[in-house]
This record gives C-alpha cells, structure tokens and sequence, in this order.
C-alpha cells in the first residue's frame, strides 16, 4: 500500500485519520454493474431450473470478481489521474460487453463473455503492475503474483468460451475456483512466495463505501424490475398489493444493511491494523450473499408480481424465501466480522424463514411475500431498538 505520492505518480495519497472519497468515475464505472445485476437476475427468471440455477451462480460469482478486484486497485490507485481514468472508462466498455453476453452466456456469446472478463481481469492487473514505481518492490511483486493466478484462470476461461455445454460449464467453475481460492492462500506463487499482510493494507474507508454502493446498485435493481413488471401490467389489487409488498421488504434489507451495519463496518475497517484481512473476508467473501440475496428477492418479487394469487411452486418459494435468507446469512456474517458479536436479531429471522419454508407451498405467492418482507421488517426494527437500548453491547457473545 503506497502512503507517499511522488510527483506523477499513479497511487492515491493516504493521509492518516483521513477518509479517502469514492470518486465521480468510480461511481460512473459502477453504473455498468445496474445492468449486469439486472441480466443476471433475468437470466435466472429465464432459465429457472436447476441448471439455469448452477449457471447463474457462475455468471453471479463472475461479475461481483470483477467488480471487487476492480475496488482493490482503485483503492490503491488514484482514479483522478489520467491514465487511471482511462483504465476504468476501458474497463466499463469490457463490462458493457460482459454484461450484454450475459443472457447467453451458454449458448452463442459464450467465447464474448470469456474475452471480456478475462481482458478485464487480466489487463486491469496488469496496469496495476506496470503503474507501480519500480523502488516498491513489495508492491510489484504483489501485483506479479495477482497477475500469474488471473493468466492461468483466464486461460481457463477462453477455453470454455471455446467449448460448448458441460465442458464450458467445468472449465468455467475451475477458472472461478483457482480465483476464489488465490486470496485464502495470499497468491501464493513459486519463487515468489505468498503476499503479507502489508501487501494487503487498504484505505478502510473507501473500501466499506465502495461495497455499499454496490449493496445500493443490487437494491436499485431490485426497485427498477418491480417497478419495470408493474407497469406492464394491468393493475388489479392483488399485483399493487405485491408491489407493496416487495418495496417494503426492499426497503427492510436497506433497513438491515445500512442502519447499522455498514457504519459500524466503515469505522472498524478504518482503525483496524489490519485493514487487508478485514477487506478481503467482510468486504470479498462475506459480501457475495449480501447481494445474492438481494438478487434472489428481485427474481421472487418479479414472479410474485406477475402471479400474485396463482400456485406456489417449489421454485418459486424457493427464492420467496431463499433470498432474506441467503441476505440474512451475510449480513450476520458480515456485522460478526465487524462488530465481533452475533446478532440475535437476525438469528431469529432465519429460524423463522426456515420455519416459514415448511409450508410455503401452501400458501399463495402474495401471502407468502408478505411474510418474507414483513420478517425482514421485525429483523430490521428489532436490531435498531436493542441497539439503541444497549448501545455498549460490543464484544458480548450475542446481541440485538
């Protein structure tokens, strides 16, 4: 992590008990991912069985990838040079392109969807290392040891653009493997050994608000399909009262994340000595349920929307429930990592939607939305009030 800044270099200044601000064209550059959190939840809606369920978690991991890789280097990088801007406008039209082979993904732009992922990964590593003043040589080295895991899945990428059905599938699922695995092991790299924990320091700040906004961009989207599928509709009580439904229970999974959790995340990432390990667990890996979560809401509210009154499948409950489910799962994971207690609030939201999962088919679509968005209520009210009322509670065993 660079601290000094000498003239024309790439790398932001850090000044200590300073917060360094998300910048207007991180901002422009996260925009492209409305769009590939919308293809990815319509690409779920459009191949709803348990293939379609398996690729759309690889077409998930892949883009929260390279959109947190893309937060790592722009924390260490300053996007209000230049030569840093260029990189993130080159990157958003790679993320255009990934995000238009989406919907087919497994079908004919398969080999699309390969060469912008892996030109993103790849390239952007690749500017890091080569905007990197050659005295930092700890940095460098880091850079070499990012760039050889990102080569080696990329290969494995372009092969499954190449190859068709289950092929492009394995192929696909080792190249996201070897990713996903390379932080845990600190990239390791012959010759080169594992990176330290110095290599691994980043502005706490900017990172916790860099993954809020991505929460924000996957709750816009759940608003923009609700809203997009009511207005094609013919408004009947039963779909407003849906709609109703799925924009209160948008507005509790806000409640959940942003009321307590990503404040108490922000200031303890920022004095923490060790601000890399926190990024990559709370921040890389404790993420992904958050916003899969949320993914997962947006495809149940879409369905409930369109079929308020009609059966409840199996799919469809599903992901009625699957996804607070799935949301809870992080964010309790999440504020544990931050806070270090568990919150009991949340606890009893899951055990409630394990419960609620027993006899979900039973119920009709609307009813069984309901529920969910009111869980999602009490779990957020519940959390705030035994907060505010025990406001010392940090380092107990359980709390709120």
């Amino acid at each position: 992590m660079a601290v000094d800044n000498p003239r024309g270099a790439l790398f932001r200044v850090i000044e200590p008990n300073q917060h360094s601000r998300v910048t207007f064209v991180e901002l422009f550059f996260d925009l492209v991912f409305v769009y590939a959190v919308t293809q990815i939840s319509h690409y779920l809606i459009g191949h709803f069985t348990l293939l379609g369920a398996v690729q759309t978690a690889v077409l998930f991991l892949a883009v929260w990838w390279v959109w947190v890789y893309t937060a790592w280097v722009t924390n260490w990088l300053d996007p209000e040079k230049a030569l840093v801007r260029s990189l993130l406008f080159a990157l958003m039209l790679a993320g255009l392109v990934l995000s238009m082979s989406i919907a087919r993904a497994f079908d004919d732009r398969g080999l699309w969807f390969a060469i912008a992922y892996a030109a993103m990964q790849v390239g952007r590593t690749a500017f890091w290392w080569m905007a990197t003043p050659p005295h930092r040589v700890a940095v460098r080295r880091n850079a070499i040891r990012i760039l050889a895991w990102l080569i080696a899945s990329a290969v494995l990428w372009l092969l499954g653009g190449l190859a068709e059905g289950s092929v492009r599938m394995g192929l696909w699922a080792a190249a996201l493997t070897l990713e996903y695995i390379s932080p845990a092991v600190r990239f390791w790299v012959p010759g080169l050994g594992a990176s330290t924990v110095e290599d691994w320091m980043v502005e706490g700040g900017h990172m916790a608000e860099r993954c809020a906004l991505f929460i924000i961009i996957a709750l816009g989207e759940s608003i923009v399909v609700t809203g997009a599928t009511l207005a094609d509709l013919d408004w009947t009580s039963a779909n407003v009262a849906a709609f109703a439904c799925a924009f209160i229970g948008t507005v509790a999974m806000w409640a959940v994340y942003f009321n307590r959790g990503a404040e108490a995340g922000s200031e303890m990432i920022s004095r923490s000595t060790r601000s890399g390990l926190v990024a990559r667990s709370a921040y890389t890996y404790l993420h992904m349920p958050i916003v899969a979560g949320i993914i997962l809401t947006a495809v149940s509210d879409e369905i409930v929307l369109k079929h308020p009154a009609g059966h409840t499948d199996f799919k469809t409950a599903a992901v009625t429930i699957g996804g607070p489910f799935v949301f809870l799962i992080g964010t309790v994971l999440f504020k544990r990592e931050v806070r270090g207690f568990l919150q009991l609030s949340h606890g009893a939201g899951l055990l409630a939607l394990a419960g609620l999962g027993w006899f979900a088919t039973e119920l009709p679509p609307l009813i069984l939305s309901a529920l969910t968005s009111a869980l999602l209520a009490i779990v957020a009210l519940w959390e705030t009030l035994s907060l505010r009322s025990k406001p010392k509670a940090h380092g107990s065993a359980t709390s709120a």
